[in-house]
């Protein structure tokens, strides 16, 4: 696939922040191609593990029939959003990666994605969380993104 230059290649970030970003923040904009042409974005809550990117959600849904007549995905972390009213600007730090989804079928690779989401967001509960994850793993579907195109824009870190 053929992607785009960043226009404002001066301010690219380099890959180590990039990824960092990924890991760290909390939450992401899923864009998949929606019903009749219309972009469809979400937030979701994920996880940057292993190279990929899960989230979970439930096993019927937009985003779902989506990803299910499209893999091809888009999906944006704002880490800073800061305006500067005496510059009329904003200063963001920001991802954004192009990529393939995939609904996970396994058990492993499902229970090992749901495992890094909860390494991630409960990781002082983690007997709880894989209780968690059995009493929810009849109606929880959970997606992977593998990243084909990875761009990061912003202020660097000091």
């Amino acid at each position: 696939a053929m992607f785009r230059p960043m226009r404002r290649s001066d301010k690219a970030l380099p890959e180590g922040e990039v990824l960092e970003m990924l890991k760290t923040c909390t939450s992401g904009v899923l864009a998949v191609c929606g019903d009749d042409g219309y972009p469809y974005t979400v937030p979701v809550s994920h996880v940057y593990a292993d190279g990929k990117i899960y989230f979970h959600c439930f096993k019927e849904g937009h985003k779902l029939d989506a990803i299910r007549g499209c893999d091809k995905v888009s999906f944006c972390v704002v880490e800073q959003d800061n305006v500067v009213q005496e510059e009329f600007a904003t200063h963001f730090r920001s991802t954004v990666v192009f990529g393939r989804a995939r609904i996970l079928t396994g058990d492993e690779e499902r229970r090992h994605a749901l495992t890094c989401l909860n390494d991630k967001f409960s990781p002082l509960y983690p007997q709880e969380g894989a209780k968690e994850i059995e009493l929810s793993w009849e109606r929880v579907c959970v997606v992977e993104i593998t990243p084909e195109h990875v761009t990061g824009k912003g202020v660097p870190n000091e």
